[in-house]
């Protein structure tokens, strides 16, 4: 079968996958608690022919689905999770929050999860029709958004299986990384001290909120020498109270610490503890380090990218063709000022391809973890107009847009054929495990998140 008959036959048969995607969309569900969202893929995964498990690794809304038998083993790796505080009305050009549970899909995972499902369910079209050997096992990976889903599954080993792993996400542009993503490190600093009476007996008082605010100015210094790529950031989730006149007993913050590779990080997470350390030793308060979770950086794999980058630049893209392009235009001059509005509200032609993926992105996903356990390969296709930023009002109000199903069907058809030429070239699979064991020094996976810490702890923690 030629690769064409396959994005001919997702092509055909997108408008289920669009449905899907739209109703996951309007129940938008954050991480932990996606069980509407699961419920919803587990009917059109069990429908397809695939034998589906739920409750991996300890998560209640992670999943597989698996077809077929056999060599290669290829996982598509989907997610679901949405983001509180996002919600917004669906193809509305001005900020204007929907009814319902305040969530929002400001991420594009109600497109990246069935993205995913269509690359898989296309391969499975592929195996099914020419009668080859292969397994194709779709993960419903939940909680990506501050929950580290993929870490505790890569934890459990639920990738271990894998030849290779694919997936996407959504973009203003059409692209292969350029670079690896950021390890990631979620702590949480809580400072104790000793209330008092601010006027009558200040000297008898250590506050908790004093040392809290030294360590975010020690960090605030700490920026100035860290490496340009790095990141941390804060939010303040205890101020101790609302009276000025009592000495704040207790303060705390959560704390993200990002570095492009795992040593880098590392050094990072030390040097931060001892600010806390010494901001706790000037106001003679005590605090409590509690790490909460972590994810890999990703290991890029140049033989998968680049069988994934001739796809996206052999299929055409659909979006060129989407009704509501007047719409997209609408969403542009919300972001752009009057004079830098552009006519074209989307660059349909690939980005040219990185090949030495040596620029670090800035933000974090806990597919590095799995990229440490096999070789993955990831696409962006744009499901936004030109500037649209993640975790924006903006990309929620595009989620059920023509120009967004165009680009996730895109995505699709890539995925899928990709993992077609994978299937029908077996030497790829050993180039990309090559190169995978060449990029980490041959070293086994080690998952950042310590055994101690399990889905329900962390489920407490952030919901």
């Amino acid at each position: 079968m030629d690769k064409s008959r396959v994005v001919h036959y997702l092509e055909e048969r997108a408008s289920d996958f669009y449905s899907l995607s739209d109703k996951i969309w309007e129940n938008a569900e954050i991480r932990f608690q996606e069980k509407q969202s699961v419920q919803d893929y587990v009917a059109f995964l069990e429908n397809e022919g695939f034998s589906v498990t739920v409750g991996l690794a300890g998560l209640k809304t992670a999943f597989c689905a698996q077809w077929g038998s056999g060599k290669p083993v290829i996982g598509f790796l989907g997610e679901y999770d949405a983001l509180p505080g996002l919600s917004q009305k669906a193809g509305v050009a001005e900020k204007e929050s929907a009814e319902g549970n305040g969530n929002g899909h400001g991420c594009g995972h109600n497109l990246l999860g069935v993205g995913a499902l269509m690359g898989a369910v296309g391969f499975k079209h592929y195996l099914e029709t020419e009668g080859k050997s292969g397994t194709v096992v779709y993960f419903g990976c939940p909680a990506e958004e501050g929950g580290s889903g993929k870490t505790f599954m890569a934890r459990e080993g639920c990738f271990n299986q894998l030849d290779v792993a694919l997936s996407w996400h959504p973009n203003d542009l059409n692209m292969m990384p350029p670079g690896p993503v950021l390890a990631n490190d979620s702590i949480r600093y809580s400072f104790t001290g000793k209330a008092s009476h601010a006027a009558a007996a200040p000297e008898a008082g250590r506050s908790a909120l004093d040392a809290l605010e030294l360590m975010n100015i020690g960090v605030q210094f700490l920026r100035e020498h860290i490496p340009s790529t790095a990141r941390i950031h804060y939010a303040i989730t205890d101020t101790g109270g609302i009276s000025p006149n009592i000495v704040q007993a207790q303060a705390s913050a959560l704390y993200q610490i990002r570095a492009p590779f795992a040593p880098e990080l590392a050094d990072l997470y030390e040097r931060v503890n001892n600010i806390a350390r010494g901001a706790a030793l000037m106001t003679d308060t005590k605090v409590t380090i509690k790490f909460l979770k972590g994810t890999s950086n990703t290991v890029l794999i140049p033989a998968l990218d680049e069988v994934m980058y001739n796809n996206m630049c052999e299929i055409p893209n659909p979006v060129e063709g989407a009704e509501d392009m007047a719409f997209a235009l609408e969403i542009v001059k919300t972001q752009k000022a009057a004079d830098t509005i552009i006519e074209n509200a989307f660059n349909i032609k690939p980005m040219p391809w990185n090949k030495a993926g040596n620029m670090p992105l800035a933000g974090s996903s806990d597919v590095g973890d799995v990229s440490w356990v096999c070789p993955v390969s990831q696409c962006g296709t744009s499901t936004w107009p030109i500037g649209t930023a993640a975790h924006s009002w903006q990309a929620v109000a595009c989620g059920k847009s023509d120009f967004a199903h165009r680009g996730m069907l895109y995505a699709g058809q890539i995925i899928a054929a990709t993992a077609i030429d994978i299937c029908d070239n077996p030497e790829i699979i050993e180039t990309a495990w090559k190169q995978l064991r060449d990029k980490t020094g041959n070293q086994p996976y080690h998952c950042p998140i310590p055994p101690e810490i399990t889905p329900d702890l962390l489920e407490a923690e952030t919901t």
